[in-house]
């Protein structure tokens, strides 16, 4: 019931952004069939959808129903939307001349065409996110992207001048139905051939059976300082509605056998010495900690033994932790590496130059490298995908970061 306002919402938005790209199809064309195939499609994606939303209501958002769901509606409602607002736009304009005219101040100017015109603009320029989508769920959701990364370090020991870390996040392998594309993108982490593997969360989307198909794809993973991980918050179950606290428990136990089961060591609030020649950094694990979700992730705990000299790397799902907690903390964690946000799995990037995605606006950091008070995070996009079944120009990434020796950057 408390699902019922926000659905009946989001009916009169939807229909709104209906109304009016539908409008803009009948002025550049008359053809009944064309009109009657656009009106059939729509009905036929929000039909699937409120099907799967009723016949799954708690778990929806964790199967892969209504992942293709969302797939379908976003790809067709968001270039309706850009008719929407172009249409929209030229109402407005038409109406204040209209206005204008009765009042006697000027003219009427011929719009003949206009309307047309405008119509024909509003489709084209809606085919390129319409595009975009269906190239993100067909193609872009295993568009695997190595990014590398060089960050110097004043007070690096030695013997780690060079080394290499591979980090990756946010599996979410109870999304995954290629597994061909999926041992693709593991190879491209194995090709990378650093020191150490990190993966900071997510394995799953709730349960561990999820896992059960892809145990043997990423155990092959290998580097020669070992593989460590923590959890993230969709590994905890809490998004599935449980037949018994009991089963919630066993569920939580067996996403983390699986770790040890792909050759991973997974840190719980611990923190475990890397040696090389003879010097050491320490590589600390929380679990989950993020604004607004679980926060069973313990930086006290998981720092015990450790000095404010030691070299830390911090593994922690959630960058809202380290913007909270972890960057001003005095044991000074040198880096931190987070994923969690998916760069919401859409958005606009232009190495180098440009970055743009919605979820900027719920993460100060929410994808690459930041630095503040010497002190690094890097947010990794994530390896899979969640919710929606694609990803448009956030593509799925595999961070590469190369330790340096020297003057700290600015």
């Amino acid at each position: 019931m408390r699902f019922l306002i926000p659905l009946i919402i989001g009916s009169i938005i939807f229909l709104f952004i209906e109304l009016y790209a539908f409008q803009a199809l009948k002025t550049i064309t008359k053809n009944k069939w064309i009109q009657w195939v656009w009106i059939f499609i729509a009905i036929s994606i929000y039909a699937y959808l409120f099907y799967v939303l009723f016949t799954t209501p708690r778990t929806a958002g964790q199967t892969k129903g209504f992942q293709m769901a969302v797939g379908f509606l976003l790809t067709f409602l968001i270039p309706k939307a850009v008719i929407l607002l172009m249409m929209f736009g030229e109402d407005i304009f038409r109406g204040a001349s209209k206005l204008i005219s009765l009042m006697g101040t000027s003219e009427t100017q011929p719009m003949v065409g206009r309307r047309e015109f405008v119509s024909k603009l509003a489709l084209g320029i809606a085919a390129i996110p319409f595009v975009s989508f269906l190239y993100g769920v067909v193609k872009g959701r295993y568009n695997y992207k190595v990014l590398k990364y060089k960050l110097t370090f004043d007070d690096l020991p030695e013997a780690f001048n060079g080394f290499t870390i591979t980090q990756i996040s946010d599996i979410h392998s109870g999304s995954f139905t290629n597994k061909e594309k999926i041992e693709y993108g593991v190879n491209m982490i194995n090709e990378q051939q650093s020191d150490l593997i990190l993966f900071t969360g997510d394995i799953v989307n709730n349960k561990a059976e999820e896992m059960n198909d892809w145990i043997d794809v990423f155990k092959v993973l290998k580097a020669p300082y070992g593989k460590y991980s923590v959890l993230g918050n969709h590994d905890y179950g809490d998004y599935v509605k449980w037949n018994s606290p009991e089963d919630k428990r066993n569920n939580f136990q067996a996403v983390k056998d699986i770790h040890p089961k792909i050759g991973f060591d997974l840190l719980l609030n611990e923190n475990r010495y890397i040696e090389k020649d003879g010097q050491r950094i320490a590589l600390v694990g929380v679990e989950n900690w993020g604004k607004g979700f679980n926060q069973a992730g313990d930086l006290e705990k998981a720092s015990q033994g450790l000095s404010n000299e030691d070299f830390k790397i911090l593994m922690t799902h959630d960058p809202s932790h380290w913007e909270y907690e972890v960057k001003l903390d005095k044991k000074h964690y040198h880096l931190s590496l987070s994923g969690h946000t998916h760069g919401l799995q859409m958005g606009i990037e232009i190495p180098g130059f440009f970055k743009w995605s919605p979820s900027q606006y719920a993460y100060k950091q929410w994808a690459g490298v930041y630095n503040e008070f010497g002190r690094f995070i890097n947010v990794n996009r994530g390896f899979g995908y969640h919710a929606f079944p694609g990803r448009v120009g956030i593509w799925p990434e595999i961070t590469v970061i190369e330790l340096e020796k020297g003057s700290k950057m600015a």
